[in-house]
């Protein structure tokens, strides 16, 4: 591709409602434009990248045994109904309506289109497992559309969904779609980690997230020596036991104003771990009081799991008088009110003399004590982990760090078998249930991960695997002849060995051409100036490590064509 011909528009300066590195380089380098909030164009530089990212993804897909199709983006309110997700989803799904005045929803994702289609059309255990997938565009709702394509209300992704006839055979295609995606994301160049994650609007008992760390992601990773990694949203930690403490007498204590966990502490001269926050929420119509220490949060994903639904609420001032009987900030567990469920936390721990609200103005209990005072009949998993918190499995302290998810593999089971009636019949002609798994991986989010983790001041620093060229020739000075007949001889000689060449064939200053160069971030850069003319040579550098080599121009072609065919055998699938 010739410059002076490519629809290229590079900017000096970043847009002003960029955040991250990625939003930043992917306009200024003529990748994106934005459309409205949370839509984008994606110009013919980013759709050469998006397109390379596809292609990875859909030989390791195929490799592991997957077959692809393309579902409608459009699907039927029925379908959703049938799962109990039209309602459960929330206001991140875009509902539309026809003429007929008939419900529809823009794909989030396709679990109810695909199970719809399998129901129909499996009937035997001999028709399983069976792995299905497309790369499609998806909507979301976002409430707050930020960082370019990283959380857009259109992007592109691809979903893929395994059929099995049990736990054991869905456990076994698991394993093939995580190392699937591991490989994945090794031919885009990235350095990723596993985690433990959330399941979120998906479902499933068991999943993983894929995350490419950079100090730029929005996900909290926890991870320790052993191994063990986890999202912020699942991490668990290891609950110390505390030293018994010698029972005291349960006590109200006025403490007028004083709500919140900062201001009760210091009136009573305690630590904030002392004090039981209780927090209450609605699943749906149905009210639960969560409990956990005063100096942990309360993770809403865990109490999503718990409680089986996606988003719970918080409760109202109003709500929580009524169940309570005492206003907001003095809500407590002792002598709760029959009908609100109460849940604590685990590390809410026995033979402690804990501050709780007193559920009535300007009250508070103290030397509060499970068994005694509080029955502890439901426990979970409710608190978030934070810096210092040992690791589950081997007691080391957990390491800190931020990522990128760009892939999440579940476990589904039968959540949405069951509901649409998706069986087949086993060998003995008995009716089973399906087991399913799901696989996505986010397409232009990969992209701006590729990008957030490869680049530096002056642009961005592509792999060969999704450059959007492999080469990049640029003639200092196009206007002298032996300079443009050796860069138009390179140019074509390149093209024809099969090597990805832009020319910037541009009547521009050398600086504005080395700028742009270095921001589009193509992998090699082949300089032609007349004094390495004189010489007999050209300049050939590396983006990423910033390398120059003098190359004889009767060997430039060669050199430049051995080493993108290395580089991309690096970075080529491994049998």
């Amino acid at each position: 591709m010739r410059l002076s011909r490519a629809f290229l528009p590079t900017l000096k300066e970043d847009p002003a409602d960029a955040e991250l590195v990625s939003h930043k380089l992917m306009v200024r380098s003529g990748m994106l434009r934005k459309l409205a909030a949370g839509v984008y164009t994606i110009l013919p530089l980013g759709w050469r990248v998006t397109r390379k990212v596809e292609q990875i993804v859909r030989e390791e897909m195929d490799r592991a045994g997957g077959q692809e199709l393309r579902l409608p983006i459009l699907m039927p309110a029925e379908l959703w109904q049938e799962t109990g997700r039209w309602e459960k989803y929330g206001k991140e799904l875009f509902r539309e309506r026809d003429r007929h005045d008939r419900d529809y929803v823009l794909g989030p994702t396709h679990e109810e289109a695909i199970t719809d289609l399998v129901r129909n059309h499996i009937r035997s255990y001999r028709d399983l497992p069976l792995n299905l997938y497309q790369i499609q565009t998806k909507f979301r709702d976002e409430i707050r559309p930020r960082f370019g394509v990283m959380r857009a209300r259109e992007f592109l992704m691809k979903d893929g969904y395994s059929f099995h006839t049990d736990e054991a055979q869905l456990a076994a295609s698991y394993e093939e779609m995580r190392d699937a995606y591991a490989a994945v994301f090794r031919r885009c160049g990235l350095e990723f980690v596993i985690v433990e994650a959330d399941s979120g609007a998906i479902g499933g008992d068991v999943n993983h997230e894929f995350m490419v760390t950079a100090e730029s992601g929005e996900s909290l990773i926890f991870s320790s020596a052993c191994g063990y990694a986890a999202s912020s949203e699942s991490a668990k930690f290891r609950v110390e036991p505390a030293p018994p403490e010698k029972e005291a007498p349960l006590t109200k204590r006025e403490t007028p104003g004083r709500k919140t966990v900062e201001e009760v502490s210091s009136f009573l001269g305690v630590e904030p771990g002392r004090l039981l926050k209780s927090l209450v929420f609605f699943a749906g119509p149905d009210p639960v009081l969560a409990v956990v220490p005063g100096d942990r949060e309360l993770n809403e994903a865990k109490l999503a799991r718990v409680l089986g639904h996606p988003a719970p609420r918080l409760a109202t001032a109003e709500e929580i008088e009524k169940l309570t009987g005492g206003p907001l900030g003095f809500t407590g567990p002792v002598g709760i009110r029959d009908g609100l469920r109460t849940i604590l936390d685990v590390s809410v721990q026995e033979n402690r003399n804990y501050v709780t609200g007193g559920n009535a103005p300007d009250l508070h209990l103290l030397n509060v004590r499970l068994g005694r005072d509080v029955e502890a009949r439901e426990r979970a998993d409710l608190s978030t982990a934070r810096e210092g918190d040992r690791c589950p499995r081997c007691g080391d302290v957990m390491r800190l760090s931020r990522g990128i998810e760009v892939g999440h593999i579940f476990k589904l089971g039968t959540k949405y078998s069951e509901a649409m009636r998706a069986t087949y019949l086993d060998a003995e002609g008995n009716e089973r249930i399906i087991v399913m798994g799901t696989y996505g991986i986010g397409i232009t989010r990969t992209v701006a991960a590729v990008i957030e983790q490869l680049h530096d001041e002056n642009g961005i620093a592509w792999p060969f695997s999704v450059a959007p060229y492999h080469v990049h020739v640029v003639p200092v000075n196009v206007s002298h002849p032996e300079t443009r007949e050796v860069a138009e001889s390179l140019y074509a000689g390149l093209e024809k060995a099969g090597i990805e060449v832009l020319l910037d064939d541009r009547d521009e200053r050398p600086g504005a051409k080395f700028k742009d160069a270095d921001l589009i971030g193509v992998p090699l850069r082949v300089t032609i100036g007349e004094r390495g003319l004189k010489d007999g040579v050209v300049e050939l550098r590396d983006r990423k490590t910033g390398q120059v080599d003098r190359i004889p121009v009767g060997n430039a072609a060669g050199e430049v064509r051995k080493r993108v065919e290395e580089a991309l055998r690096k970075l080529s699938p491994s049998d």
